[in-house]
């Protein structure tokens, strides 16, 4: 039993001692944050715990390196006098606030063997985290701005709705943002015009021509892409996009025959069993002894496959109508198999596998019209396609 106990404590004290020393690590590398983190993690499950100890005193060691450290390069970065340092000062504000606001509900933390409570120096960085938040929406919005107005690519205006979300982010409602953001994200979208050409000698479904360009269902996840399989004459175009169907081609109905032809032998009644001289033979306990009758029982089994395939071949094709100049094709195909199997049989059902009666239940159906062959062919087409949309990019 005491190895049984041991076990499982001896596997807790190495899994302990492994989390300190990798704390401790964290420390000498420069690593605060992490060592920050881990000592949180273990004294937030219990403070009071005797294991948790030297958690709570490299807490204390890493948070006053932490922000002695951060504050010396936030005093570097001010005296450069650099505008774009104002969101890595931010960025250092905030994350000493935070570091603080995770340990307070933990406070106080006693350090038993010093018989002390551990010591942080907390410090109040709301009015310089508001300060640099200002002067970054200023900086911020002034170069979104000045991109949104002299922008020479859609890269620009990209760029410029980036800086605006951002500023949006840290200080919403700051002066006409969000009127911007608007302006900026029109003005970065490639627009594609998308086309269906039908070049084969069969009808394609207006239903899956109208499921085919109806790019909502997609999923796509492109935030600058707007396709329309409907030009609107004031938008200017970016990019067409050509689906083609070169080759649908539909097999005939084929209607196969297979016969098998099964004999078994099963269980038809009893009979006693006699001896030489034509008395029932009896067991131990006086019982009559029954042998089991048998019977061959003989079935032939036909069995009939209908089969019917569809097989779509084209392309897609994307064009950028400012050049007139082909960016990427990639083959489109797809294939659609209809098959449908039953039976029929004649003679004893009993002398068949059981895997061959299922068969017996169903019955000849209709075969799907051409159009309907290449409508089901559809679903995977539509697979196809998303899969080309979200592997090509633009720009």
């Amino acid at each position: 039993m005491k190895r049984i106990i041991l076990i499982p404590i001896l596997t807790l004290l190495i899994i302990s001692c492994s989390g300190v020393k990798k704390t401790q690590e964290n420390i000498n590398l420069g690593n605060y944050e992490a060592a920050i983190s881990n000592a949180l993690r273990n004294i937030a499950e219990n403070k009071s715990k005797k294991g948790n100890q030297p958690y709570i005193i490299l807490l204390e060691e890493a948070f006053k390196k932490n922000a002695e450290r951060e504050l010396q390069h936030i005093t570097f970065l001010r005296k450069e006098n650099n505008p774009a340092n104002l969101e890595a000062i931010f960025n250092g504000y905030q994350g000493l606030k935070l570091i603080q606001e995770q340990i307070r509900p933990l406070l106080p933390l006693q350090i038993v063997e010093e018989n002390r409570q551990a010591k942080f120096a907390f410090k109040n960085y709301d009015s310089d985290i508001i300060s640099t938040k200002n002067k970054l929406s200023d900086y911020l919005y002034k170069n979104a701005i000045t991109l949104l107005e002299t922008a020479v690519s859609k890269q620009d205006y990209r760029k410029s709705y980036e800086d605006f979300t951002y500023l949006d982010e840290i200080n919403p409602n700051f002066k006409d943002v969000k009127q911007k953001l608007h302006e900026a994200y029109a003005k970065g979208l490639d627009y594609v015009s998308v086309v269906l050409i039908n070049d084969s000698e069969r009808i394609i479904p207006s239903k899956l021509e109208m499921e085919l360009l109806n790019f909502n269902t997609y999923g796509l996840n492109d935030t600058w892409t707007v396709y329309h399989s409907n030009s609107q004459e004031d938008i200017p175009y970016d990019y067409e996009m050509e689906v083609a169907f070169t080759d649908i081609n539909i097999s005939p109905e084929q209607l196969t025959e297979k016969q098998i032809q099964r004999e078994r032998q099963i269980k038809d009644g009893y009979k006693y069993a006699v001896n030489s001289d034509g008395n029932i033979v009896k067991d131990s306990l006086g019982n009559k002894i029954k042998i089991d009758k048998l019977k061959t029982v003989r079935c032939d089994f036909y069995e009939f496959s209908q089969h019917k395939r569809v097989q779509l071949r084209g392309s897609v094709r994307f064009v950028d109508l400012q050049t007139k100049q082909q960016l990427n094709s990639y083959p489109l195909v797809s294939e659609f198999v209809f098959n449908h199997q039953y039976a029929t049989h004649k003679g004893d059902t009993r002398a068949l596998e059981d895997k061959l009666l299922p068969l017996l239940k169903q019955s000849s159906v209709s075969f799907p019209s051409n159009e309907q062959m290449v409508y089901d062919a559809g679903e995977d087409i539509k697979q196809k396609l998303k899969g080309i949309l979200n592997k090509h990019r633009f720009n």
